[in-house]
């Protein structure tokens, strides 16, 4: 093992250690270290990191994502070898575009699950119809709901168990009594079909195995189809990971037309979402109007209390 090839497993345990899941960089710094092997270079340059992360096809935001990577190699190399350069964060700069939150209506849900029924075998008909609802309840990350195992799923306390989150959180979910009921259902008829399963899963695919992102990705878009969902814009379309803003939005309008503390009770929702403080939580808090017009509404009652 060469110098670098210890210097970047190094830095990956480290990282990793500190709750960093980095799939992203594990796969392509490899490819920077044989780059640089090739070069007959000692260490990391701002030639040589330009010249791999634009050796590529591909976008001009694609190389700012690889140099972006690099360059967080570069300064754990630095910390060992004060000759290594890190480049400039403005070298290639991203074009940031956020895509618009796709906000399900309680119909355009409904419609989603409905549509699983359109799908070809009885489990994986109740898969999807669960995963759905699922995710529209408690905003799970998909990730995390595909992780979901059996026994994390306690029937009598009607919680849910999140293991091996982002950074590595782990949390216990309260579900509300029909989302709970929901689960047994599935339970239920999974164990019926698949008695002993080749996986350990909550939610199986018709081998009984784990489902894989990308067929829950593939069939999801064929949920959005066969229910009639249209994008709202040319950056609004419907996305699986737009049920945590759904989730974030009516939680809150929620709360205003109880007349709760919604500050007071954010750090709860963040706790819920898997997210270390309310900062995190702002980015799903999207403009939808009756939002907007419930928290003007709330401050209007405020200043005429003040005055």
């Amino acid at each position: 093992m060469s110098p670098l090839d210890r210097a970047l497993e190094d830095y990956l345990r480290l990282r990793r250690a500190l709750g960093f899941k980095l799939a992203r960089h594990g796969r392509v710094l490899p490819s920077l270290v044989g780059y640089l092997e090739s070069a007959g270079a000692p260490t990391l340059t701002t030639r040589l990191a330009l010249g791999w992360a634009t050796a590529l096809e591909g976008k001009p935001d694609e190389w700012a994502i690889r140099l972006s990577i690099a360059r967080g190699f570069a300064r754990y190399l630095q910390s060992l070898d004060p000759a290594t350069e890190v480049p400039p964060a403005d070298l290639l700069p991203r074009k940031r575009s956020r895509a618009n939150p796709y906000l399900y209506t309680d119909e355009e849900v409904l419609a989603l699950m409905d549509a699983a029924r359109t799908l070809r075998f009885p489990l994986i008909r109740a898969t999807y119809k669960t995963v759905i609802g699922l995710l529209a309840t408690t905003g799970m990350r998909i990730g995390e709901l595909i992780g979901l195992d059996r026994d994390d799923f306690d029937r009598e306390e009607r919680t849910l168990l999140v293991r091996n989150a982002k950074f590595s959180d782990t949390r216990l979910l309260p579900l509300h009594e029909t989302t709970a009921e929901a689960l047994c259902d599935y339970a239920d008829l999974r164990d019926k079909l698949w008695p002993e399963p080749e996986a350990p899963a909550f939610f199986v695919s018709t081998p009984g195995k784990r489902l894989l992102y990308e067929n829950v990705h593939t069939t999801f878009l064929y949920l959005v189809q066969t229910a009639g969902l249209r994008p709202r814009s040319e950056r609004c379309h419907p996305r699986i990971h737009d049920f945590r803003h759904r989730m974030v939005v009516v939680t809150l309008v929620d709360w205003y037309r109880q007349g709760a503390d919604v500050a007071a009770l954010l750090p709860a929702l963040s706790a819920y979402l898997g997210h270390s403080c309310p900062a995190f939580t702002y980015w799903y808090v999207s403009a939808a109007p009756e939002l907007l017009a419930l928290a003007a509404e709330r401050r209007e009652k405020a200043r005429g209390q003040r005055r």
